[in-house]
């Protein structure tokens, strides 16, 4: 695997490899959400993957997407839109998150970045949304 910046490993849980991507849970627990890190040396923008990788990685963000929503409905928050973003102004690594939304959480409708604390799991319902989000993506 190419090297992972360390925000990653500060702020999210390895879920596991898919053919392209390396998959992590977002520790906040205030949405089910999944960053998915393409295993690709040097990738800044999109522009970096191949044709056949751009493919796989929209193939990764789907599954990503359907785990996601198994995540958030294992925790009793069912996710009522998805949000798909990749941005990299903090963190120039190539990598797309799969974020669940819901009208009653802390930053609707607006974007979830820089809006309060993350929540971090508690033990139960990390392992919960690990074994789920795992499962959900066959992993």
């Amino acid at each position: 695997m190419t090297m992972l910046d360390p925000a990653f490993a500060a702020t999210s849980e390895a879920l596991g490899d898919l053919e392209l991507c390396h998959a992590r849970l977002q520790r906040d627990a205030r949405y089910a959400w999944i960053v998915l890190i393409p295993r690709v040396d040097d990738a800044v923008e999109l522009e970096d993957l191949s044709p056949r990788q751009r493919g796989t990685l929209l193939e990764e963000v789907l599954r990503a997407g359907a785990a996601v929503r198994a995540v958030g409905e294992a925790l009793g928050r069912p996710v009522e839109k998805l949000n798909v973003g990749q941005l990299g102004n903090v963190t120039r690594q190539l990598h797309v998150h799969v974020v669940g939304r819901r009208a009653d959480d802390p930053a609707w409708p607006g974007p979830v970045w820089g809006q309060g604390a993350a929540e971090l799991f508690d033990e139960t319902s990390l392992a919960t949304a690990m074994a789920v989000a795992k499962g959900a993506l066959g992993l």
